[in-house]
């Protein structure tokens, strides 16, 4: 019947510099027990294995468990984490580059491929929601590894 609707935007991109060495923050962004720290609504998350590409997250959030999967590694720079859930697929892309030999400028872009009619309708919401909610992602990080 008619078009269902499908594509993929991005919704949030951020930056931050941390002052501490590149191999330092890599280390505290894949601490996945530690996630819970910096990653706003996560109550927990465990990695099924080594971190690196196929690798499942599990993670509690709100109450309820949920999972994501490493969907791109390359250790030490950029780490691509994929998640599914109804009509929604979202991708965060968070890379870690030396700024100079003390600290390391870290981003995040999260990307969200939409499909149905009805999660089209409402992706501008979806897309002000992660923008509000993952924003902070990194400014969180940043006070979890200079701060200790």
């Amino acid at each position: 019947m008619g078009n269902e609707g499908q594509f993929m935007s991005q919704a949030s991109s951020v930056e931050e510099v941390i002052q501490r060495p590149a191999p330092q923050v890599w280390e505290a962004l894949t601490d996945w027990p530690n996630a819970h720290r910096w990653m706003p609504g996560i109550e927990s998350m465990t990695a099924e294995g080594e971190t690196a590409e196929g690798t499942k997250l599990t993670l509690r959030a709100r109450g309820a468990d949920r999972s994501s999967t490493i969907a791109q590694c390359d250790l030490g720079r950029s780490i691509v984490l994929r998640s599914a859930q109804g009509g929604v697929t979202a991708d965060y892309t968070y890379e870690v580059h030396e700024f100079d030999e003390d600290s390391a400028r870290v981003t995040l872009v999260a990307n969200c491929q939409i499909t149905g009619l009805w999660w089209s309708l409402v992706s501008p919401l979806l897309r002000v929601a992660v923008r509000l909610s993952d924003g902070k992602q990194l400014r969180l990080l940043k006070a979890m590894v200079e701060g200790g």
